[in-house]
């Protein structure tokens, strides 16, 4: 059975100065399709048994990061998070912060996420510019929104131990307002003020 290395590839990291910090502790990185792919000519593709690891079936993102907004299928990306498309709500507005470190790197958090671009459309939970400020703009007070949200928006899988194609055997850390955060940070409820730090090292 072959079992290919797996190694990061250079040049695809992006710093950004934001609020929220991710670090990665013994980072694996997850193989893309075209990886297998091309293990597959060279007859060294898995086991034969046509199976394919979970983080593949993810989607594109499932890769190291820097991580674009999505252009495609932005209505079905915010179907998937639980949420719509339409004018800006104004029954509540509120900015939490995010930061994602990889291997001690920041990672730029894209502006546009949640945000259609061929109409303007946006959800309630969306990103304008690439600070990492997260804008909650809702139609009625007392909404509850979470962090996973935002990630199934940008089509980044974000877990206990992943985020895209970064995984860990130490979990990701997530501090909020620098207080340690337990649990799975896709369930993590956004609120006015924070400032969150996602850190994988």
């Amino acid at each position: 059975m072959c079992r290919p290395v797996l190694t990061t590839v250079p040049g695809q990291r992006s710093r950004s100065i934001g609020v929220v910090n991710v670090r990665i502790r013994s980072t694996t990185v997850v193989m893309s399709l075209a990886t297998v792919a091309t293990l597959a000519l060279a007859g060294c593709a898995g086991d034969g048994d046509g199976s394919v690891p979970v983080a593949q079936e993810r989607g594109a993102a499932a890769t190291m990061p820097p991580w674009p907004a999505p252009v495609d299928d932005v209505p079905g990306l915010v179907e998937a998070a639980g949420l719509d498309l339409g004018p800006m709500g104004t029954a509540e507005h509120y900015h939490p912060t995010l930061s994602i470190v990889v291997d001690g790197e920041q990672v730029l958090i894209p502006p546009n996420i949640g945000v259609d671009p061929s109409t303007g459309a946006m959800s309630a939970v969306h990103t304008h510019e690439s600070d990492g400020t997260i804008h909650i703009e809702a139609d009625t007070v007392g909404e509850t929104f979470t962090l996973g949200q935002l990630f199934t928006q940008w089509n980044v899988p974000l877990s206990e131990d992943q985020i895209g194609g970064v995984t860990t055997d130490n979990g990701v850390s997530v501090t909020v307002n620098g207080r340690r955060v337990a649990g799975n940070p896709a369930e993590l409820q956004l609120r006015p003020e924070q400032r969150i730090v996602l850190d994988v090292s």
